[in-house]
């Protein structure tokens, strides 16, 4: 049997190969700053240095210069991208702005309540309770009556129901849209009443 001639492996690249993303622990930093960045090069970024790229020793010394810290804002970027902050202030105005989105987003919460085109007043009253509650909590309300088949010749008894429902709520919800038909839905929007209280 022929013996194939020896090759040898290319050597490994030294760390030149794809850069692991930096996994903070979670319970302590979430993000990567100064000595803690991996990458051999960064992209500056910020109102208080010259943005570019510059290799990692250099932009720690620009930090280190201004007595603030490097952090790593973008570890999967080529190359990372960086800022030079106080981490602290950094660290507090990204929770803020955390807590300013979610507030937002909370604002927009939409509740659905169905009702039968013949509800009975047991029913009724069972979600108007509900839907206080949610107005009540800032969330809007969908409320909407169903009409399966033939219950839709009961359309007007449906836009008697919602109109009764707004006027229920006056206290707590404003009407944003009165009765529409969409398909085999009557629907009626109410948002939360700013609470004024004199």
């Amino acid at each position: 049997m022929e013996k194939r001639p020896f090759t040898p492996r290319p050597p490994r690249p030294a760390n030149n190969g794809p850069r692991r993303p930096f996994v903070p622990n979670k319970d302590k930093d979430p993000y990567a700053t100064n000595e803690r960045i991996r990458a051999r090069e960064v992209r500056l970024v910020g109102d208080n240095v010259e943005a570019g790229i510059y290799p990692i020793q250099e932009a720690l010394k620009i930090a280190e210069s201004l007595e603030l810290d490097l952090i790593e804002i973008s570890p999967t970027a080529e190359p990372p991208v960086c800022k030079i902050l106080d981490y602290q202030k950094f660290l507090y105005q990204q929770k803020k702005r955390q807590k300013e989105q979610k507030a937002k987003a909370t604002k927009v919460v939409v509740k659905e309540i169905r009702f039968g085109p013949q509800t009975d007043d047991h029913d009724y009253n069972f979600k108007l309770k509900h839907a206080i509650g949610f107005l009540q909590e800032g969330a809007k309300v969908k409320a909407y009556v169903f009409f399966k088949g033939r219950s839709i010749l009961f359309k007007e008894q449906g836009e008697v129901l919602l109109l009764r429902f707004a006027n229920d709520l006056e206290e707590y919800g404003k009407v944003d849209q009165m009765p529409v038909l969409e398909g085999k839905r009557m629907i009626i929007m109410l948002s939360p009443k700013k609470k004024t209280q004199g």
